[in-house]
């Protein structure tokens, strides 16, 4: 296997958006602008935009998994990202595919899961009898879990509603075999976000003021892609969530304002002169 010139290359797991601004396409998007290279294996094909989902076309398993393989096989991976699996067996699949990743000179190739049940506009992605498979199969995989205040609810049953809430869901998500968390506070009520990144070894929370926009779509997605690209590059996990956060926060604030619904982020704001 030839080795590409070390700028973090992270393979994606995860669907296609046809909008353009959450899966696949904000996760290259968001990769690249960060320095880092994306790689891809599509999980399923949506038809979206800013107003909602209105199909949902999943990637036979084969050709999920050999996407994976290919890139394995010839490019290499520094890190995992994980989006909308779907099923239960795509999850298995997931599993599979990131435990037969070659170790890199650092050890076992790191997966930011991001465990992405329910579209912006309230579309179902993941289907309710795979919630059990993506807990047993892919949090313990987890270097980093990535859920919001609903994910993390269906995930370990728990009333997530406050900031002590998503600490104790975390803690929770720890132990069912989560290396570290970032539990994403946009959901809890409240002038101000906090999101805290739980670890074994403490806590460190990211707090800003609330933005008050419609332009949120892909926010999961770009953070948790951030995050994998730091890994990838050899940052520290606390850096790496650190330089995310403040990446989608200034994406959220340059929005472009395309669409009557959810709108995009601006991916690019770090690249333009």
């Amino acid at each position: 296997m030839t080795s590409a010139p070390h700028q973090g290359r992270v393979l994606v797991l995860a669907g296609s958006d046809s909008g353009g601004g959450a899966g696949i396409q904000a996760d290259i998007k968001t990769i690249t602008a960060l320095g880092g290279y994306a790689a891809t294996a599509i999980t399923a094909i949506t038809v979206q935009n800013t107003l909602g989902v209105t199909g949902v076309h999943p990637i036979p398993l084969d050709i999920v998994e050999a996407q994976a393989r290919a890139v394995l096989d010839d490019i290499g991976a520094d890190a995992f990202k994980t989006g909308m699996l779907g099923d239960a067996a795509t999850v298995e699949v997931v599993a599979r595919v990131l435990d037969s990743a070659p170790k890199t000179r650092n050890g076992a190739v790191p997966a930011v899961i991001d465990p992405v049940m329910i579209a912006k506009g309230g579309a179902s992605l993941l289907a309710q009898q795979a919630i059990g498979a993506l807990k047993s199969l892919l949090v313990p995989r987890a270097a980093l879990l990535t859920p919001n205040a609903p994910e993390a609810a269906a995930l370990t049953g728990l009333t997530v509603e406050t900031t002590d809430d998503l600490r104790r869901a975390g803690e929770a998500l720890l132990e069912l075999g989560a290396h570290a968390v970032l539990m994403k506070g946009g959901h809890v009520a409240g002038e101000r976000v906090v999101d805290l990144l739980i670890t074994r070894q403490g806590e460190t929370a990211f707090e800003g003021e609330r933005i008050e926009t419609r332009h949120t779509h892909g926010t999961g997605c770009t953070l948790a892609s951030a995050c994998a690209t730091g890994l990838a590059q050899g940052l520290g996990l606390t850096e790496s969530v650190a330089r995310a956060w403040n990446y989608v926060h200034e994406a959220m604030l340059r929005a472009p304002g395309f669409g009557a619904g959810h709108g995009p982020l601006d991916h690019a704001w770090g690249v333009r002169k």
